[in-house]
């Protein structure tokens, strides 16, 4: 049996992949509930593309979930979607109280922060930024014994 530091390293940057996949989905999710009302929002405001509600936040949470799920830039990709959510904090829930369980708050500072985990860390072991990233010299050079 593999000791826990082994077990570790070997699932740490699976783990984070998983997590980048699950969010992204729940991010897209967001997008399509304000671009296609699916599914359906108890408050759903209809669909107005030059508007910063529901318009350009639907689809950066449409588009930007979509890359981060399959994990296609996303460092770039997390640090807009880190800053947008910045701003509908403030835009949105600050004006409605203090405390962030009070005024709502609470998942878009969530989600700006690991927004911003994922700008630093990158999209893990499972992205398809790993599959873009040029494979360093020192693997293709033969071993010397």
């Amino acid at each position: 049996m593999p000791d826990f530091a082994t077990l570790r390293l070997t699932w740490e940057p699976r783990m984070l992949s998983v997590l980048r996949i699950i969010l992204g989905l729940l991010f897209l999710e967001h997008g399509l509930a304000k671009l296609f009302d699916f599914p359906h929002p108890p408050n759903h405001v209809p669909y107005a593309l030059f508007t910063v509600n529901p318009g350009l936040q639907g689809l950066l949470e449409l588009v930007g979930g979509f890359l981060l799920a399959l994990g296609l830039f996303t460092r770039p990709v997390a640090f807009v979607l880190a800053g947008d959510m910045a701003v509908a904090y403030f835009m949105a829930h600050s004006p409605r109280g203090f405390f962030p369980l009070l005024n709502g708050g609470e998942l878009a500072i969530v989600y700006c922060f690991v927004f911003l985990y994922f700008w630093f860390a990158g999209g893990g072991e499972w992205s398809l930024d790993r599959l873009r990233a040029p494979t360093p010299a020192s693997a293709l050079a033969p071993s010397r014994v």
